[in-house]
C-alpha cells in the first residue's frame, strides 16, 4: 500500500499508449498529391484549405477517411463483406494513428419520391412508435402508420408434416399497412395527356405514335401494329372500347412478333415503367421535355398529399394525427412531443425530442419531417446527417466534415463553428475542408494545399497555426483578410421582373421586382423562402421578360468514369469532327466510348479486375497504354498532335491549339473559352468527371450554361467550393455576364458577392413560418447604412464599416 502511495507521488512516465496522438500519413500519390507527408494532431480541429482542386478532398476524403473505412470494413467476415461496398487501399506509403472515421459529406439525398427528412433521420419511425402505443382510435402495429408498407391480405391452405401424416390446414395473414392505395405513398399522382402520346386521327400504319424511340418500323413500334389486338389501318378514334383498353392498358402478355418472344404491354403502363420510374435529371434533354409536355403531376387527391391511408389519419394524440405533425415545422414538433406526458413511453418521448432539438440546434428547425429528401440543398443534406452524431457519446473518432457552412447566413456560422467545437472538446478529431475565414479562424491546425490546382497543386504549402497562415505567404494567407468593397456606382436597372402574390412553400404572399440588366443578389438566413422565391415563382415569368431563364442549380454532375469535361460540354464533338475532315475518315473514329475505342479495354484505359470480396484491381491497359484508342486511330492527327495527347491538354493549352494554325477549330475554342472564364485553365479536358472537386463540377455547369440563349441567369450558391482568391474571378465573371447584356440573379450568402451586388433582395427575419418575408430590398450600400436585417449587420462588419 506504502509503496502504491510513493509512486503515485513522482511524475509518472509517459504511458504508451499516449504517444499516439498523431494521425500520420506518409507519401500519398492519390488523384494529384504529389508524395504528400504531413502529421495531423488528434483530438484537435484541423482545417484543410487551399484553391478548388488543389488536392484537399483527395487527402482527407480519399485517403485518410477513405482508408479508416476500408479497415474498418476488413474487420468483418468475408460473407457480410460481401454485401459492402469493396474499397481499394489509397496510393499512399504510411499511414497511422488512425481512428474510426465518420463522413459528413455534401452528396445530395436520393430523389426518391417517398424518402422525406423524417425518413432519413429515424425521426418518423419513433413517430410511427408513439402513434401506435398512444394514437386513439388504435389501428394497429407502427406499420400501419407507414407510408411505405401497402395493406395486404390473403388466405389459403398449407400443407403440415405432422406426427408423420400429412396435414391441410386453413391459414389467413393480413398487415395492416399506412400506403394511401391511391398514390402509393408518393403523395403524388401522375396523369398522362394522351394527345401528347398519339395521333387519334392516323392508324399505327401512318405512324400515329409521337413518343420518342418509337419510331415506325422500330421494335417499340412493332410490338403494338403487330400485337394482333387491334386493326393497324384503323385509326385509333375508331377503336372499339375493347381494343382500347387493349393498346393503352392491357396486362402484359408474352407473345410472338416476327418469330420473336415478346412481352406486349398497354402503352401507359409501359409509358410509366419505361420514363415515369427514372429521376428526371437523369433523362435525355428530348425525353425530359416528352414528360414535361406529356405528364402533369397532380396532389393526390385520396390523402390531399400527405402519403398516408385514412385510417393511419383518423388516429389522433390530442387532436393531432400523425399527417399533422409530419407536416409542423420541427421546431413546432420538437415543443408537441416536449407537452406529451407520458410515463408509459417516457424513453421513446427523451429520444424523439432529442433527435428533433438536433434539428433546431443545427439551424434546421424550419424544415418539417415530411419534406421531400431531394429537395433539400446541398449545406441542408449535409447538417441532416449531422443531426445522428450530436447526442453520440462516442469519444476518440475521427469526424470529417465537407464544407459544414455551405448554405449558411453569416449568422449561422457561428451556430456551425461552436457545434465543430463542442465534437472536438469530447475527445474526437474533427477535420474540416472550409473555405470560409469565420470557420479557418476556430481551427487548432490549419493544413494549407496548393500552390495551385489540378497538376499545379498537390502539395502541402502550410501547416500551422491560424496565425501562421495569415503570415506564411500562402495564396490562403494572402487573401485571408480580402475584403470585397461596395461599388461607389451601381447600373441601372433596364426593367424589372415582376413576382405577385408568391406563396410557394413559407412565402407569405410576397411581392418583388427583381431588376434587370444589373447584378441582383437574393440573400437571407437559411430557410428564409430565398429558393422558394426564385426558383418557384422565376420561371414562370420568363415570358415577361422576353428571354429564357438559365437556372444553374447545386445538382450533382452526373457522369462515370467516362465521362470527361470534353464529352460534358459538348467540346469532344467539334474536335472529333476536325480530325475526321483533316484525316478523311468518320468521326466515330475519334471516340473512346465508339469505333475508335481500344478492344482491349474498352475504351476506358484500364482493366478492371473483380477479386468478389477483395477489393478491385484496376490496371493500365498493356495495349493501349491508358491511352483508351486502338493503334489504328492514333496514326491519325490534326496540327501533329493525335486524338489522345490532345484529350490530355489542359484547357488553356487546348484554347490556344484550337486558336490559331492548322487546328484553328472556332466552336470547340468558344467552349474552351468559356471553360477558362470560368477559372478551369488547369483542367485536363479529359480527366474524368467522378476525380473532380465540387467547386470545379459547379463550375463546369456554369461554363456550360453560358452558351445558353437565355437572357436571365439565375445562380444558386456559385461560391459554394470556391476559394477566396477564385471569387474574386467569380466576381469578375459575374460583371462580364451583366455587361454582355444579360441579367444575373443570384442566391448567396457570401458578403463578398453581397458586396459586389448593384441590388439585394433581404428575405427573413427568421427561418420557415418566422421568415418568407422581403425585409430589405434596395444597394448594398443602403442595407448596410440601415444595419436593420441580420444581413446588413453581417455585411457591416464584413466591409467594415
Amino acid at each position: 500500500m506504502s509503496t502504491a502511495t510513493r509512486t503515485d507521488t513522482q511524475s509518472p512516465a509517459l504511458h504508451v499508449a499516449d504517444s499516439h496522438d498523431l494521425i500520420r500519413v506518409h507519401g500519398a500519390r492519390v488523384n494529384n498529391l504529389k508524395d504528400v507527408s504531413i502529421e495531423i494532431p488528434k483530438r484537435r480541429l484541423t482545417v484543410f484549405t487551399g484553391v478548388s482542386g488543389s488536392g484537399k478532398s483527395s487527402l482527407v476524403f480519399s485517403t485518410i477517411a477513405a482508408e479508416s473505412q476500408r479497415l474498418i470494413n476488413e474487420t468483418y467476415s468475408t460473407f457480410v463483406q460481401g454485401f459492402m461496398p469493396t474499397l481499394a487501399r489509397p496510393e499512399v506509403d504510411v499511414l497511422e494513428g488512425l481512428t474510426t472515421a465518420i463522413i459528413v459529406d455534401q452528396q445530395r439525398m436520393g430523389a426518391d419520391p417517398r424518402s422525406t427528412v423524417g425518413t432519413a433521420t429515424d425521426a418518423n419511425a419513433m413517430l410511427r412508435i408513439l402513434f401506435s402505443r398512444l394514437g386513439q382510435p388504435h389501428i394497429g402495429s407502427p406499420k400501419a402508420f407507414s407510408f411505405n408498407v401497402a395493406s395486404i391480405s390473403g388466405a389459403g391452405a398449407v400443407t403440415l408434416e405432422r406426427a408423420g401424416q400429412t396435414v391441410k390446414e386453413q391459414r389467413s395473414f393480413s398487415i395492416t399497412g399506412g400506403m394511401c392505395p391511391r398514390c402509393e405513398g408518393r403523395g403524388s399522382v401522375t396523369d398522362i395527356d394522351r394527345t401528347q402520346l398519339y395521333d387519334d386521327s392516323k392508324s399505327l400504319s401512318e405512324g400515329a405514335l409521337t413518343i420518342p424511340g418509337y419510331k415506325a418500323g422500330g421494335w417499340n413500334y412493332r410490338l403494338y401494329s403487330e400485337s394482333g389486338f387491334f386493326d393497324p389501318d384503323k385509326p385509333i378514334r375508331t377503336y372499339t372500347k375493347k381494343e382500347l383498353h387493349d393498346f393503352l392498358h392491357r396486362e402484359p402478355t408474352k407473345m410472338k412478333i416476327a418469330g420473336i418472344n415478346m412481352t406486349y404491354e398497354g402503352l401507359i403502363p409501359r409509358i410509366q415503367k419505361s420514363f415515369l420510374a427514372k429521376d428526371r435529371e437523369a433523362m435525355q434533354p428530348h425525353i425530359r421535355e416528352f414528360v414535361d409536355r406529356a405528364v402533369t403531376f397532380t396532389t393526390c387527391p385520396e390523402c390531399d398529399g400527405t402519403r398516408l391511408s385514412e385510417a393511419a389519419r383518423s388516429s389522433r394524440i390530442g387532436g393531432i394525427s400523425i399527417a399533422d405533425a409530419c407536416a409542423m415545422q420541427i421546431s413546432d414538433l420538437a415543443a408537441w412531443v416536449r407537452g406529451l406526458a407520458e410515463p408509459s413511453v417516457a424513453p421513446l418521448l427523451t429520444t424523439l425530442g432529442h433527435t428533433l432539438d438536433s434539428f433546431v440546434e443545427i439551424g434546421l428547425g424550419y424544415l418539417s419531417l415530411d419534406r421531400p429528401a431531394g429537395t433539400l440543398s446541398g449545406g441542408e443534406a449535409q447538417r441532416v446527417k449531422m443531426i445522428r452524431h450530436l447526442g453520440s457519446s462516442l469519444t476518440d473518432t475521427t469526424y470529417v466534415f465537407d464544407e459544414p457552412t455551405t448554405g449558411l447566413h453569416p449568422h449561422d456560422i457561428q451556430r456551425m463553428n461552436s457545434l465543430l467545437l463542442r465534437l472536438r472538446d469530447k475527445g474526437n478529431t474533427v477535420l474540416v475542408v472550409e473555405h470560409k475565414p469565420e470557420t479557418i479562424v476556430i481551427a487548432d491546425h490549419v493544413v494549407d494545399l496548393g500552390p495551385g490546382a489540378g497538376t499545379a497543386g498537390g502539395t502541402v504549402c502550410f501547416e500551422g497555426t491560424v496565425e501562421g497562415l495569415r503570415t506564411g505567404g500562402t495564396i490562403t494567407g494572402r487573401h485571408f483578410d480580402d475584403r470585397a468593397a461596395l461599388k461607389e456606382t451601381v447600373r441601372t436597372p433596364t426593367g424589372a421582373l415582376e413576382i405577385r402574390g408568391a406563396t410557394a412553400h413559407n412565402l407569405r404572399d410576397v411581392d418583388v421586382d427583381i431588376p434587370l440588366g444589373v447584378l441582383a443578389v437574393v440573400t437571407g438566413v437559411a430557410g428564409s423562402g430565398k429558393s422558394s422565391l426564385v426558383h418557384g415563382s422565376l420561371p414562370q415569368q420568363s415570358g415577361a421578360a422576353g428571354a429564357g431563364v438559365v437556372s444553374i442549380d447545386q445538382g450533382a454532375i452526373r457522369g462515370s468514369r467516362r465521362s470527361n469535361p470534353a464529352t460534358y460540354t459538348g467540346l469532344l464533338d467539334p474536335i472529333r469532327k476536325a480530325f475526321a475532315k483533316a484525316n478523311g475518315v468518320k468521326p466515330a473514329l475519334f471516340s473512346a466510348n465508339s469505333e475508335g475505342a481500344c478492344p482491349n479495354c474498352n475504351g476506358a484505359g484500364v482493366v478492371y479486375t473483380d477479386l468478389a470480396v477483395m477489393a478491385g484491381v484496376a490496371t493500365t491497359c498493356e495495349e493501349c497504354e491508358g491511352k483508351r484508342f486502338q493503334a489504328a486511330v492514333l496514326d491519325y492527327h490534326l496540327g501533329g498532335r493525335d486524338i489522345s495527347e490532345v484529350l490530355a491538354m489542359s484547357v488553356t493549352e487546348a484554347e490556344e491549339f484550337f486558336g490559331a494554325g492548322e487546328a484553328r477549330t472556332p466552336a470547340a475554342h468558344a467552349i474552351l473559352t468559356r471553360l477558362a472564364d470560368v477559372g478551369l485553365g488547369y483542367l485536363n479536358i479529359g480527366q474524368p468527371l467522378t476525380t473532380l472537386s465540387g467547386g470545379e463540377r459547379q463550375r463546369l455547369k456554369l461554363a456550360t450554361h453560358m452558351a445558353d440563349k437565355g437572357g436571365v441567369y439565375i445562380l444558386d450558391e456559385p461560391t459554394t467550393g470556391l476559394h477566396l482568391a477564385d471569387v474574386e474571378q467569380l466576381l469578375g465573371l459575374l460583371d462580364r455576364l451583366v455587361d454582355s447584356g444579360k441579367s444575373v440573379i443570384v442566391v448567396e450568402h457570401h458578403q463578398a458577392v453581397m458586396a459586389h451586388a448593384d441590388w439585394i433582395i433581404d428575405l427573413g427575419p427568421g427561418a420557415g413560418h418566422d421568415g418568407g418575408r422581403i425585409v430589405f430590398e434596395g444597394t448594398p450600400a443602403d442595407l448596410v447604412a440601415a444595419r436593420s436585417t441580420l444581413t446588413g449587420e453581417h455585411l457591416a462588419a464584413y466591409v467594415g464599416a
